[in-house]
């Protein structure tokens, strides 16, 4: 990790230090009082709940500091503080400073699906080569993408960090702190419409990375996405096309499933041929792979370099990991987000699976504007034509897929409508039944994870 002295730190953010060792050492950062670990510098945010009222708590639970923009009374005169114009500010000036200094590589991975897995397979595949620090967790905001470069340490030469974006402007902003040498955009969907016009607004948003790139860095794009073709148009720079179509540099062919073993497939890079086995269940793993190659290629790597790091790609919880649960029953685990077109490739990708029973439970996706009712029957209808046997929904957006599954044919008799993932959990092992074939997908705001660990804990792991 980062280790600086607070008057370096207070340096790097243009703030002054009002009291404790200016030579104290500080190694971690943390913007959660309720998070502290000894010695931590507490960074006071103003969110939610203004971090300056936090500041004593952090002490108490063992930070060695905070940095702050307003007067804080803290008695201990050990306790550093540093004051600010603006914390965030200050955290992203570090951040950018840091990685300045480190003269780290950076890649930059945005889309509206698949980030952080593509994250994850691209600094796997980059590890047969360099260093890597990647983002911790989804820390991809504007605080979470500069604590994660707080996590540099000496030995790193290389940032996979992830980037995201709610609104426009923001993913520029993230690049401010940390310019990409590549620059990922794994795709275009209907996401955050409640603040967009348009998908092509959408798609403005994410080439905003491009803009950030350095003087001669990548661009590595989905070929497939109409919208990213189109951003390749205006691109002047150096591309990397990935997807299944002809055109791409980096693509998949013969794609087979071989049930809960996975997919299997042939990766094509220009006249080279390798065989790839994934242990996932549906084909958009298959570009979030694609485009981790893309970026291994664009900084250098060979194909055969980074095969023998492909049997390392394993899923992530929440996103695509497989659980045998007691009685047969399989779940799929795709709680932890969704939106209109990562929910229809789960679908169709448990739809393949045998099973006794397909079971679907869907929660609301979120920040969908105005066409959400509409997006919301739509996948309830996919689920009811896809052979799903039983739906079960949570949220008041969600009742939506019921009636569109209803309109689709599935009897009423096998939806099941809950207000919430509490009731959810509770009610759901009773509907199940042993060799049942179980997906659970909705946005994070639904909690689905709830209803994930009810089922691990009701019908326990085999």
């Amino acid at each position: 990790m980062v280790e600086l002295r607070l008057d370096e730190i207070a340096r790097r953010m243009g703030g002054a230090v009002l009291q404790g060792d200016s030579g104290r050492l500080y190694r971690s950062f943390n913007l959660d009082s309720r998070l502290t670990s000894p010695g931590d510098l507490f960074f006071a945010v103003p969110a939610a709940r203004d971090g300056h009222d936090f500041v004593d708590d952090a002490r108490r639970r063992g930070a060695g500091g905070a940095v702050v923009s307003r007067e804080v009374s803290v008695a201990d005169a050990s306790f550093g503080l540093v004051r600010v114009r603006d914390t965030v500010e200050a955290l992203q000036r570090l951040a950018a400073e840091t990685l300045r200094v480190r003269r780290v590589g950076v890649v930059g991975i945005t889309g509206s699906a698949g980030k952080t897995t593509t994250k994850e397979f691209a600094a796997e595949l980059l590890g047969a080569r360099f260093r890597v620090l990647k983002s911790t967790g989804n820390y991809n905001n504007h605080l979470g993408l500069a604590l994660s470069l707080l996590n540099l340490e000496a030995r790193h030469d290389l940032a996979v960090l992830e980037m995201a974006m709610s609104g426009p402007g923001e993913i520029l902003l993230l690049t401010r702190v940390a310019p990409p040498d590549v620059a990922v955009i794994t795709n275009v969907h209907p996401v955050h419409l409640a603040f967009f016009k348009s998908l092509e607004d959408i798609a403005a948003a994410k080439a905003e990375i491009l803009d950030g790139l350095k003087p001669g860095g990548t661009a590595v794009l989905n070929g497939d996405d109409p919208l990213l073709r189109k951003t390749a148009e205006t691109w002047t720079g150096r591309i990397v096309r990935f997807g299944l179509s002809d055109g791409c540099d980096v693509r998949a062919e013969n794609i087979g499933f071989r049930g809960f073993e996975g997919l299997e497939f042939v990766l094509r890079v220009g006249g080279i041929t390798l065989p790839v086995s994934l242990p996932f269940y549906a084909d958009a793993f298959v570009l979030n792979f694609l485009a981790a190659v893309g970026a291994a290629l664009a900084l250098g790597l060979t194909p055969e370099e980074i095969q023998p790091r492909f049997g390392l790609l394993k899923p992530l919880h929440g996103r695509g990991s497989l659980v045998r649960l007691a009685g047969g029953i399989v779940l799929v685990d795709e709680s932890y987000n969704s939106n209109p077109r990562a929910l229809e490739s789960a679908l169709r990708g448990a739809a393949r699976f045998q099973a006794e029973r397909r079971v679907a439970v869907l929660g609301d996706m979120l920040e969908l504007g105005p066409a959400e009712a509409e997006f919301h029957r739509r996948s309830g209808r996919l689920a009811a034509e896809l052979g799903f046997g039983l739906l079960v929904t949570v949220g008041s957006l969600a009742r939506l897929m019921a009636e569109g599954a209803s309109e689709a044919g599935l009897d009423r008799s096998r939806i099941f409508s809950y207000p919430d993932a509490g009731e959810a959990a509770a009610g759901l092992p009773a509907i199940l039944r042993g060799g049942d074939l179980v997906l659970v997908k909705g946005s994070r705001g639904v909690h689905l994870d709830h209803v994930v660990n009810g089922l691990k804990n009701g019908i326990k792991e085999t």
